[in-house]
């Protein structure tokens, strides 16, 4: 059964025991205040003594002749001809006393609680009975000593009118029930809509691959009319819509978050083919050379293999950098605290042991962060690296990193030609005079992701004085001094071995944040 179809069932159910209660509770009132109307007449007629009969007790009985007449002219009279108010009296022993020109008065019942009423132990009560098939209601009270009046009406018309009344409530219930059917199938179907057009958006995507689907979002109700019967029915309503266009909206940001990913994958994989295929046939065709049967003079043989060697090193460099960008976002419990100073510090001091590493100066506040550590670290690193491998021989690069976690990494190199301040953190972008320089292009495209994914940002700037300044800004907190540890020694910079001096000439950077001299 369909999600539409039961909601209509229950929509109809539960109009049906609406209607149920409401119609069992109209027709007790009215049988109510029908029998109610009934018993006052009664009542009435008892205490007016107004009858078209005398009671005229048998010979003998004590007081008998100072019974007064009881005369209504003119009564009504039912189907048959006959009085539509029956009267009867009845002695304490049961004996009935019958009114003149009542011979077709049909006999009323005489029970216990008559008799006790003519004897004077009972009060008067009400009563029905069936009458030769007649259903009576009959009100028995005291006239005198040893004397029980009783007057009855049929209940015919009542009964009559509850049957009436009883038919109508069926057949407004049938075509209540029948029409909350109807309409909540019509509710749910413009209600669940939305949900349709949502399974087939899925549906579409999983036969397809389409991503680029979206799913139309609907509108709140407006107009004055509208908008008024809106807030009536859902005072607590979003301005954002209702539960089916949260969730079109959510389904719709998945899709987008789905498709950029996927754009990315694919950006990544056309990006790495590109970049792979030049230093792979480069390395295959040096292997061929060394392969061939005649043989190679010694000297060349060593330059050929220090060639392969070399582009085997730039190829795990290369991958190792792919591997990095194409890793998602870290699940929850690989994200810790971090002490990013006592990070930077361990970084800079790897950095400082490398042969011909620059001399660097480092300022950091105890900062705490929120995120995973070797991410950050690899950031770092990659920050640290471009300094270095761009800065001139001696050169100093400074490393500041402040309590608020914000790093600043400057090199006192070329620095960073404008046109190529947007693009720096762009996966293998090369300016067009660093195309020949080494390098995969990725380093400072890691630096950016890594700051996005911990909620942080990544920026370049040419730094006053020349060279250029790196500054990675991720949400930290400062600590106070009694939450330091103990911190770690910072390792004396390594004399640095004589290493070939770097460009100096204004020139635009590489996507590893390297910079290289312009022509001419």
């Amino acid at each position: 059964m369909t999600l539409r179809r039961r909601l209509a069932l229950v929509a109809a159910a539960a109009v049906a025991v609406s209607i149920a209660l409401a119609s069992g509770i109209v027709y007790v009132v009215v049988r109510g205040e029908l029998r109610g109307q009934l018993d006052s007449e009664l009542r009435q007629v008892a205490e007016r003594r107004n009858l078209d009969f005398v009671l005229r007790p048998p010979p003998g009985l004590p007081g008998a002749g100072q019974m007064a007449p009881l005369r209504a002219p003119g009564a009504p009279r039912d189907a048959l001809g006959l009085q539509t108010t029956y009267v009867g009296a009845v002695l304490e022993d049961g004996t009935r006393l019958r009114p003149p020109g009542a011979a077709g008065q049909p006999r009323l019942p005489v029970d216990a609680d008559t008799k006790a009423v003519a004897a004077g132990t009972h009060g008067a009560f009400l009563s029905d009975a069936d009458v030769d098939g007649t259903a009576v209601r009959i009100l028995t009270v005291p006239a005198r000593t040893g004397i029980a009046i009783q007057i009855a009406r049929p209940l015919t018309d009542v009964n009559r009118t509850l049957d009436r009344l009883a038919l109508v409530l069926l057949l407004v219930s049938a075509g209540g029930i029948a029409l909350a059917a109807g309409l909540g199938r019509l509710v749910a179907r413009t209600a669940l809509r939305p949900v349709g057009q949502l399974t087939a958006a899925v549906e579409h995507v999983g036969e397809t691959g389409d991503l680029t689907r979206r799913i139309d979002v609907p509108e709140p109700a407006s107009g004055a009319v509208s908008g008024g019967v809106r807030r009536l029915l859902d005072a607590d309503a979003s301005p954002d819509g209702d539960e089916i266009a949260r969730l079109a909206r959510s389904f719709n940001a998945m899709l987008g978050a789905l498709e950029a990913s996927v754009g990315r994958q694919r950006q990544l994989v056309a990006d790495a083919s590109h970049e792979l295929r030049t230093p792979l046939t480069s390395l295959r065709t040096n292997i061929e050379v060394l392969a061939l049967p005649a043989g190679l003079p010694e000297d060349e043989r060593r330059r050929l293999l220090g060639d392969v060697v070399e582009q085997l090193e730039e190829l795990s460099g290369l991958v190792g950098d792919l591997v990095e960008l194409a890793r998602e976002q870290e699940p929850s419990d690989a994200v810790e605290d971090v002490r990013l100073d006592l990070l930077v510090e361990e970084a800079v001091t790897r950095a400082r042991r490398r042969p011909g590493a620059p001399v660097f100066a480092v300022r950091l506040a105890p900062t705490l962060v929120r995120g995973v550590p070797a991410r950050l670290e690899r950031a770092v690193t990659n920050l640290l690296d471009n300094a270095a491998k761009w800065s001139p021989l001696d050169a100093e690069v400074t490393v500041a990193l402040s309590d608020a976690g914000e790093l600043t990494v400057r090199d006192r190199g070329p620095g960073i030609a404008p046109s190529d301040l947007p693009h720096v953190f762009e996966r293998f972008y090369r300016a067009p005079s660093a195309r020949g320089m080494p390098g995969s292009g990725l380093g400072l495209a890691i630096v950016r992701q890594v700051a996005e994914l911990h909620g942080g940002r990544a920026s370049a700037e040419a730094a006053a004085g020349g060279g250029a300044l790196m500054r990675l800004t991720l949400p930290g907190e400062p600590l106070e001094p009694g939450e330091l540890a103990t911190p770690r020694p910072t390792a004396a910079p390594a004399a640095s071995p004589p290493r070939p001096p770097a460009p100096a000439a204004s020139g635009g950077r590489d996507g590893d944040g390297g910079t290289s001299t312009r022509a001419g």
